[in-house]
């Protein structure tokens, strides 16, 4: 499963400042161009599920194609799933060994957190890792602001990747999700960012933790549980991200991967009752029933 690489973050921190990041210089061909013939695709086959969930998506992760959409294009709050972006960010921003020095401001996040003290440093590695398994906040807002100095200029970036994205009804506030006026995103937008996140090793490989022991600077040591529920109940699921507030409902960004095949199911404000069951359906529909190849027509190619 190919993917293409994000922009450097030197590109984005050039757009932010409104300097321009010059694309490389396109030839025309001479002639007429013949379109390329897509490959046949595969579908499930029957109806999809019904879920509780307001806005929901579900795509194939190899090229993005849509299987089933349901207010797909609402504005709405996304909680911790937008956590994605914010270890994107970190992930295109340089080496996972740099140390992070943890400052007081760090720490004043609330309510999801690893309580880290100031003075103590933490690889980028190990503070990613933290925020996809167990939603650590403490540990976004240290990590957006050793990447871009601040967590209002992390923030502007992050819109900014997502921008670079399609994410066209995306704004980003903050590294963690916590709601905010004027931020929002859509199931949409959030498929779009998931399938890219998807292609980081780093992030990919943490998404499937179920549980780990994160150890502090002074020895002690937090075992961090996985909040995607999913990855006990549903053997071939690969991870994504949860997300929780009042504004936003139950949220759950979730893959699977079976018989070659990997997709993502966004599912946004449902009920703390039905996320699981939304997201689990949805991937065994996808991924599970019985499925039907659809032969693409080709194309003509003559004068």
């Amino acid at each position: 499963m190919n993917f293409a690489p994000g922009p450097p973050l030197a590109c984005l921190l050039l757009s932010f400042t409104f300097l321009a990041c010059a694309p490389p210089d396109h030839v025309t061909p001479a002639g007429p161009v013949h379109p390329s013939i897509p490959p046949s695709v595969v579908a499930p086959k029957g109806a999809p599920p019904s879920v509780v969930a307001k806005r929901v998506i579900v795509i194939d992760a190899s090229d993005g194609r849509v299987l089933v959409a349901k207010n797909a294009d609402e504005k709405c709050a996304v909680a911790s799933t937008q956590k994605l972006m914010t270890a994107l960010l970190v992930s295109e921003a340089g080496s996972l060994r740099d140390p992070v020095v943890i400052q007081s401001s760090d720490t004043l996040v609330e309510p999801t957190k690893l309580y880290l003290k100031t003075g103590h440093t933490y690889t980028r590695g190990q503070l990613l890792k933290a925020i996809l398994v167990r939603s650590a906040n403490d540990a976004s807002v240290a990590l957006a602001r050793d990447v871009a100095g601040s967590v209002r200029r992390f923030a502007q970036l992050m819109t900014l990747r997502a921008r670079s994205l399609g994410m066209s009804n995306s704004v980003f506030l903050n590294p963690h999700g916590l709601t905010q006026k004027g931020q929002y995103s859509t199931a949409r937008d959030i498929a779009k960012l998931a399938r890219q996140a998807y292609q980081q090793p780093s992030i990919r490989s943490s998404l499937a933790i179920r549980n780990y022991n994160f150890i502090h600077n002074n020895g002690k040591v937090s075992k961090l549980t996985n909040t995607n529920r999913l990855l006990k109940s549903l053997p071939y699921a690969t991870g994504m991200k949860t997300g929780t507030t009042r504004a936003s409902g139950k949220c759950l960004v979730a893959s699977g991967t079976l018989h070659g095949r990997t997709v993502i199911a966004v599912v946004l404000g449902s009920t703390p009752a039905a996320v699981w069951k939304d997201s689990e359906s949805l991937l065994r529909w996808a991924l599970e029933s019985p499925q039907v190849i659809r032969p693409v027509l080709a194309f003509r190619t003559g004068n």
